[in-house]
């Protein structure tokens, strides 16, 4: 299997889809001699077989062992031109580039007049499409050709010229500044995580406030304003401003509906813009309007033709399906989403070798949780020790924080411990570990650590205890998040109570609503 990841080649012909290989085929036998050649035998071969397998390939084709790199090569470059020219795979982007280059054919070919005219038609789809480093690389090329020939095409030409790059120049220095600031912003997140405290806060806020570019936004076209919104987008996640977050995914999802054009141009940055919004949605708690945009991203899925890509696919099921799960988690109806585990896992599997590890574990945490709302503790137990096991996971620290406890919960409420005082202490250091817990974090290893020493008639008390002790922390603007991930608070209820954490949680989010 690890032949089979690490050939390029054999991974791109595993990727095409019944019509990318049929057009592929028909590409390649254009030419008569083709179909029987050694890249076509080998395209067949490798369509055939599972795993990759070299000595198989030189025994099965006649190709040579010195043969086979350029074949391999040969093979890999015909399919890409292939995909190129096929009509699912061309947009804008790609129809601007096929000019440029037909451009610089007629250019060498002497055709000056021609490649100018196909050059100026070809900028204006590039400005209009906000494609501002093409229309700069058409504008030099037509430098080059007005510098180098006497065309007489217009006598005030280079003064034109001077000022259109000088102008498209300026639009990319923004456009990239804040694309810049968007990016660093995000990889602040990764390497840091969220704010915890006033110090990070400030600490963030100084880092945008010293990168970002002056800018006037009424002449910030689409892409600027994306990256803008996306640079405060990220700042809002960090510092766990989800108010922020909303109002700025809002704006960026309008702005894809205010030019529908886009959405087909960059179907990628529309629905991780969607996904933000519903992101935001949940960390506010806002459960209609969650479903409203849920609903509206199936329906378009569902409908779009724009989403057609692998890529884009992949991330529809991701965003889709995690957001499902999350709809159950505010209604609170664990017992009804543990139904919806099955088709979850079985869409997994279609797609898991495309999608990383850590979103497959973040899944694997999520239908945990929705288990343990339901009561149902062996199968989350089951789901945790997938991540558990793990041991070439890179998952998010405050994700494994939470994992180890709500284990640990998970087989206190379920009766299964003989072991308990073991995964007690294990839980415990894994803990310690840690870096820059949250006090929620804190005060529930402490409690956890205490457990073991409680009789069964003091547990009443306890639960009581640490119930008021995190409570405090349920509007606090660094710490509420814990409670998303983990709603202790709800469990902790739920055993003063003696009532099933599902109807905890439901009885909230009816509050909630009125």
């Amino acid at each position: 299997m690890r032949k089979e990841k690490k050939d390029p080649l054999f991974s791109l012909i595993k990727s095409l889809s019944k019509s990318e290989k049929r057009q592929f085929k028909l590409y390649a036998g254009r030419l008569g001699g083709n179909i029987e050649s050694n890249f076509m035998s080998l395209f067949v071969l490798m369509d055939k077989i599972t795993v990759y397998d070299e000595k198989l390939i030189l025994i099965k084709t006649g190709i040579k062992k010195q043969q086979i790199s350029n074949t391999k090569a040969h093979l890999y470059r015909q399919i890409l031109i292939s995909l190129r020219l096929s009509p699912i795979h061309q947009n804008s982007i790609t129809q601007i580039r096929e000019q440029i280059d037909f451009a610089t054919i007629l250019y060498t070919k002497g055709l000056y007049k021609q490649s100018l005219r196909l050059l100026d038609k070809t900028k204006s789809v590039a400005v209009n499409k906000e494609q501002y480093n093409l229309a700069y690389e058409i504008i030099e090329l037509e430098k080059v050709i007005e510098s180098q020939y006497i065309t007489r095409s217009m006598s005030d030409r280079a003064d034109t010229l001077a000022i259109e790059a000088k102008n498209i120049n300026q639009k990319n220095v923004v456009t990239s500044k804040l694309s810049n600031l968007s990016l660093q912003l995000y990889s602040w997140f990764l390497k840091h995580g969220y704010a915890r405290n006033d110090k990070d806060t400030h600490l963030v806020e100084k880092y945008y406030k010293d990168r970002i570019p002056k800018y006037n936004f009424t002449e910030l076209g689409f892409t600027g304003k994306m990256y803008l919104y996306q640079a405060n987008l990220w700042q809002g996640f960090i510092t766990q401003d989800f108010l922020s977050c909303y109002r700025n995914s809002q704006k960026l999802v309008q702005l894809f509906h205010d030019m529908p054009d886009m959405k087909k141009l960059h179907p990628v940055f529309y629905l991780k813009a969607v996904n933000y919004l519903l992101e935001s949605l949940f960390y506010l708690q806002r459960k209609e309007k969650f479903q409203e945009i849920l609903n509206e991203l199936t329906k378009e899925i569902k409908d779009e033709k724009k989403f057609s890509s692998e890529n884009t696919q992949n991330l529809c099921f991701l965003y889709l399906y995690q957001h499902k799960i999350n709809s159950f988690y505010l209604t609170g109806e664990f017992s009804k989403g543990t139904e919806f585990v099955e088709e979850v896992l079985s869409e997994l599997n279609k797609t898991d070798k495309k999608i990383d590890a850590h979103h497959v574990m973040l899944f694997y945490y999520k239908i945990a949780c929705m288990y343990f709302g339901a009561s149902d503790y062996e199968n989350c137990i089951y789901f945790l020790n997938k991540i558990i096991k793990n041991r070439d996971l890179k998952m998010r620290e405050d994700l494994l924080c939470y994992t180890r406890v709500l284990n640990l919960v998970a087989h206190y409420e379920s009766g299964e411990d003989e072991h308990i005082e073991e995964l007690i202490k294990s839980t415990y250091k894994f803990l310690l570990k840690m870096d820059n817990l949250y006090e929620v974090q804190r005060k529930m290893i402490k409690f956890l650590r205490n457990l073991s020493n409680l009789y069964p008639n003091q547990l009443k008390k306890a639960f009581n205890e640490l119930y008021d002790e995190l409570k405090v922390y349920e509007d606090h603007p660094y710490e509420k998040r814990s409670f998303l991930y983990l709603d202790i608070l709800s469990w902790l209820e739920s055993n003063i109570k003696s009532v099933p954490v599902e109807e905890i949680v439901k009885q909230k989010m009816h509050r909630l609503k009125h």
